[in-house]
């Protein structure tokens, strides 16, 4: 299927004085002023007969203490029943899955299928653009203003010309995360701010017998995510906003990323069986390394520290001696303060009930959001849910968001899965050592001409 739409998004995330965390976000380019007219009705006969809604999202794995301390996997559950209660006329079945599964097989087969789930995980950007294009997802846009103005211009990663596809329900920025009593151990006073800092943090560690660095390069993603820092470091802003649009990735700071890359895996800084690993799930997740005290850091999304406890037999994870970091300037030639970033978000698929429409803004809602934030496995979106956020470690990644002066949108995202996906096999070969710099760009430059 040829891909001739690409979202081209950069966030802009401005601090608040009076909000712990207000999302806003501006593209990079105006949605373009061609393109089909946006849905302007809106269903008259809602609850009227009974519906059921399949729900798929990714917060698959248990909380030790479900009870006491929910996670993702039972509010979900939680915010059906309630959706439930307030509308006995829908009931709601979900299926959990594990992200990268989900993201990369399940929802791609089941869009194409007969049979698509009434409402999914949607990641926004080129991703939401490809599936728009095809008729996969359900034009939102009149049921869905006042939700759009609370959220926010974040809002507009689910957008295709101006359309409303999906609407997130959470946003942040990546950083990584670390164990400060093994930062002690090994003499490291203050988290890393420079490249130079990070490869002498990761000769300290070493010195304790500690893995430096774990990732899940068994899953792709996570791994391919390191080439992304370094791209968006060593690239100009143009560069990317260039790449984005038009498909170009001639510029040589695409191949630098990769000799970065290259270089920085040379130091062996990551666990030795870094290429089985999975994230959050199988026989040898990264964050159980973490749990584990056998590893110091990780790369990834605001949610890790969720994934983290969830592995711990208590749920607690390692406690107080988790911290976080923004990610230090890893390149050179981009902007320095850039930050990697995106969110998660849930979209309708094409012939749902308009009920699914309704759920979706109830997910949203600022009742919901907050009661999302109190979690602590995430930033909402909602205006007004931020101040529920209690967990250190998420206010740390909430204020760093809030005070970073732009956000690139995961790559993978922004350039739509096909292209994302052969991106994230290449970058993994430059893990395992059969593959070249040129050879990512190589990846990307043939998937973005298919």
């Amino acid at each position: 299927m040829a891909r001739s739409r690409r979202a081209r998004v950069v966030l802009a995330l401005l601090a608040t004085p009076t909000l712990l965390f207000t999302t806003t976000a501006c593209l990079s380019s105006k949605p373009e002023a061609t393109g089909p007219t946006c849905d302007t009705s809106t269903p008259t006969d809602l609850y009227k007969n009974p519906v059921t809604l399949t729900w798929w999202h990714n917060y698959n794995v248990p909380a030790a203490d479900p009870v006491n301390k929910p996670g993702g996997l039972e509010y979900w559950q939680k915010v059906a029943d309630d959706f439930h209660a307030l509308h006995p006329t829908v009931t709601i079945q979900i299926t959990a899955v594990e992200s990268n599964e989900l993201q990369r097989t399940k929802i791609p087969a089941a869009l194409k299928s007969n049979d698509p789930p009434d409402l999914f995980q949607a990641w926004g950007g080129g991703e939401i653009a490809d599936q728009a294009s095809a008729g996969y997802v359900k034009d939102i846009t009149a049921q869905t203003k006042d939700e759009v103005a609370n959220i926010g211009a974040s809002s507009s990663i689910w957008a295709v010309n101006g359309c409303q596809y999906g609407l997130p329900f959470r946003m942040g920025i990546e950083g990584i995360f670390y164990n400060k009593a093994l930062f002690a151990q090994a003499g490291i006073s203050a988290p890393p701010k420079t490249m130079d800092e990070l490869n002498a943090d990761v000769t300290k560690l070493k010195g304790i017998n500690v893995v430096p660095i774990t990732v899940a390069a068994g899953d792709g993603w996570p791994a391919a995510h390191w080439w992304y820092q370094f791209a968006i470091h060593d690239c100009p802003a143009t560069v990317l906003a260039a790449a984005a649009k038009d498909k170009n990735f001639d510029d040589a700071c695409f191949v630098k990323a990769g000799d970065d890359l290259k270089a920085f895996v040379g130091t062996q800084p990551f666990q030795p069986d870094f290429l089985g690993s999975k994230f959050g799930s199988g026989a040898n997740p990264s964050g159980a390394l973490i749990v584990q005290k056998k590893a110091a850091m990780e790369l990834m999304g605001d949610w890790d520290e969720g994934t983290i406890n969830g592995l711990s037999a208590d749920g607690k994870g390692i406690g107080a001696d988790l911290g976080w970091f923004p990610v230090p300037a890893l390149g050179s030639g981009g902007d320095p303060t850039v930050q990697l970033g995106g969110g998660d978000g849930f979209a309708c698929s094409k012939n749902a009930p308009p009920e699914c429409v309704e759920f979706l803004k109830y997910i949203v809602s600022p009742d919901v959001q907050t009661g999302y934030a109190k979690l602590g496995v995430g930033i909402p979106v909602s205006k007004g849910a931020g101040p529920a956020i209690t967990d250190p470690v998420i206010q740390s990644i909430a204020q760093a968001t809030n005070n970073a002066t732009s956000v690139q949108l995961w790559l993978d995202t922004q350039y739509g899965s096909a292209i994302g996906d052969a991106m994230n096999a290449a970058i993994v070969k430059i893990f395992d050592g059969s593959g070249s710099s040129q050879d990512v760009v190589t990846a990307i430059k043939t998937a973005a001409a298919r």
